[in-house]
């Protein structure tokens, strides 16, 4: 059966305390809502997002990472409400399922579970083991016969654990009918969405439950809650990834993206950061070093390392407190105390403590290429745009600022000269 899904997006937030768009507010490096986004498309092609508040700025960052997503545009105003969401929307396949932008821990499982059958609607439930606050959702003979506010329910009803998840797959046909027919008469003066499932039930129609798990039905309203999602989706990355044969020291200390990937034995010490994009084969990431949107294969990182968006580095080592950034390094040594920056190094090349390369000359970043077999001693500056060919030697202390012909040396020194006794002189102290 085809399926049509509208994710709920709408909503201001307030809770958030933030001038970002709550579901803007991002899960493992992607907004929740492209979490929820995610999961829809592995079972539709149609797809609309119901927008309000921030509309335009939701829009667009969609539009920046997706394809043939459909918009609607709550009239909020006169239409307030879940309902009042629902109301202009058109969509094309037999059912319809409606999610909640707020809940990026869904997962394809549960939606499709959400969508199978033949009841008019599929609605899901949770039980709790305390659901103070929550609405019950009574249910008679594996069908639901009512929806009560827990202010509104009996003693009996209020030992119901049975609670509503909030999504729903709705018959397309059902929901044509129902939503024109949704009204604001309540307390809120706003227009429910639980409103069709008394309509449905009053009408002789089947409302089926679907239980879910609460974990991945929790919606998120506040930056606690944003915490807690983050907990729960980093756990299952890492558990993902060590399946997948990846090794992590103290995993609760290590952070990974849901965009990076993992390819071989790769192995993450503790307080690894893995960020964006990043693609690591074969490789050793040390105590607390930060990879961000870069590819490394067969290397080693750190301890305490960086390396910045759009490096490569292959058959490379790069050593305790140094950082890369937008540079290629094949089968370079950089043990320690370093920053390459815009550079392409070649095969053979070691690079001494303290060496910089100053490629921003602050207007423009200007490149550095450096051949094979170079090798480059401490507190050296490379002072871009330059290139030092194969088999070069440049001695401690240098200021680079011209290229290097290869096999030569290059040196740039003050001659050092001693004052003899000028410690006794300068402290007045006898010799």
């Amino acid at each position: 059966m085809s399926i049509s899904v509208v994710i709920l997006a709408a909503g201001k937030g307030s809770r958030m305390k933030s001038a970002t768009p709550k579901v803007l507010h991002e899960i493992s490096g992607k907004p929740m809502l492209f979490h929820a986004i995610d999961a829809a498309r592995q079972i539709s092609d149609d797809i609309t997002v119901v927008l309000f508040h921030q509309a335009e700025r939701i829009r667009k960052q969609v539009e920046s990472h997706y394809t043939n997503i459909h918009f609607h545009i709550q009239d909020a105003q006169k239409y307030p409400g879940t309902g009042g969401a629902m109301k202009g929307v058109e969509t094309k396949n037999e059912r319809t399922l409606i999610l909640n932008g707020d809940m990026p821990l869904i997962t394809k499982d549960s939606l499709l579970a959400l969508s199978t059958g033949d009841a008019e609607i599929n609605m899901s439930v949770i039980n709790l083991e305390n659901p103070g606050g929550y609405g019950r959702v009574i249910i008679e003979n594996g069908k639901v016969k009512e929806i009560i506010e827990e202010k509104d329910c009996s003693e009996t009803e209020l030992q119901t654990t049975t609670v509503n998840a909030g999504i729903y797959a709705v018959s397309t046909a059902v929901l044509k009918r129902y939503i024109p027919l949704l009204d604001n008469n309540n307390a809120q003066k706003e227009y429910y969405l639980t409103d069709i499932v008394k309509m449905a039930v009053d009408e002789g129609k089947t409302v089926h439950p679907v239980y879910v798990k609460e974990e991945e039905f929790k919606g998120v309203n506040s930056k606690f809650d944003l915490c807690v999602a983050e907990e729960i989706m980093q756990r299952r990355i890492k558990r993902f990834w060590m399946h997948a044969g990846v090794t992590m020291r103290l995993p609760e200390t290590i952070y990974i993206d849901s965009r990076a990937t993992f390819e071989g034995e790769c192995i993450l010490e503790n307080g690894v950061s893995i960020q964006g994009s990043s693609h690591i084969i074969a490789s050793h990431i040390k105590t607390h070093s930060i990879i961000e949107d870069s590819h490394i294969e067969n290397s080693d990182v750190g301890p305490m390392a960086r390396i910045r968006p759009q490096s490569t580095l292959k058959e490379s080592h790069i050593g305790n407190f140094v950082e890369v950034k937008k540079s290629m390094l094949t089968g370079v040594k950089a043990g320690h105390l370093a920053y390459i920056g815009d550079a392409t190094i070649d095969e053979g090349t070691n690079i001494g403590a303290g060496m910089i390369t100053c490629n921003y000359d602050g207007q423009k970043k200007h490149q550095t290429n450096i051949g094979k077999n170079v090798f480059i001693g401490s507190d050296t500056q490379i002072i871009a745009p330059v290139t030092i060919e194969d088999e070069v030697i440049i001695a401690a202390g240098t200021t680079v600022n011209q290229n290097i012909e290869k096999g030569s040396l290059a040196i740039s020194r003050i001659q050092m000269k001693t004052v003899k006794d000028f410690f006794y002189k300068f402290f007045n102290k006898d010799a």
